[in-house]
């Protein structure tokens, strides 16, 4: 089963990555950008019986390492394998 885990500094958390993004943004001359959020995006495939039991099993993995559950929040989506994101580098 393969599964996708969005993670997002939970609101009023300073993010500090994403400032300095927008920042470097504004000097390429993309001054219209605003509030700027970097986050992460994890793919997993585990081995489960059903789309339940894969997302049960990766909430755990995200409480126990993926996450910091103080600072972040996520989100856990069964994914069918043709909406993965592809391998190849996109330039």
């Amino acid at each position: 089963m393969k599964v996708r885990v969005l993670i997002r500094l939970k609101p009023g958390i300073l993010d500090v990555q994403g400032a300095a993004v927008l920042r470097a943004l504004a000097g390429l001359g993309f001054a219209d950008a605003r509030e700027l959020r970097v986050g992460k995006l994890i793919d997993i495939e585990v081995d489960a019986a059903t789309p339940a039991a894969a997302q049960q099993r990766v909430d755990e993995m995200c409480r126990k390492l993926l996450a910091n559950t103080i600072l972040e929040d996520y989100t856990i989506e069964a994914v069918e394998a043709g909406r993965l994101a592809p391998r190849q580098a996109v330039r």
